[in-house]
């Protein structure tokens, strides 16, 4: 089994819940986090911004440059798949959440050694329960 934890934006909650479903993984977690990646201040884009207007924009992309510390809302899906249904899961996140821009998001797979249902006490340390 594995955990599959994927960081997405606020705005593909919908889209992303929506294609989970129809591709067969209807149980997964989502909370609210922040955070931001490693991508540093491009200061020739904010110079020409800045030239061409005479201020830095009002937008989504204008405030990105100009607040390289500040931590952005995302969300943070989780979800534990057999090991045959990874690429499957991954694929799915992928193509729900892709625009090819900056901050679409991260997925991390990690190993679950073991599994436990509570109203049963039910172990499993080779499939889902």
């Amino acid at each position: 089994m594995k955990e599959i934890m994927a960081l997405i934006r606020l705005n593909m909650i919908g889209p992303t819940k929506e294609a989970l479903s129809k591709a067969g993984f209807p149980s997964f977690f989502c909370r609210k986090c922040l955070g931001r990646g490693k991508r540093s201040l491009d200061l020739s884009t904010l110079k020409l911004m800045v030239e061409s207007e005479m201020q830095i924009p009002a937008t989504p992309y204008g405030e990105a440059l100009t607040e390289s510390a500040r931590l952005i809302p995302k969300r943070l899906f989780t979800l534990v798949v057999d090991d045959g249904e990874v690429k499957k899961a991954v694929d799915t996140i992928i193509r729900a959440n892709q625009t090819g821009n900056p901050g679409d998001g991260k997925i991390f797979v990690l190993p679950v050694a073991e599994t436990y249902k509570v109203r049963t006490a039910e172990f499993s340390a080779d499939r889902l329960i």
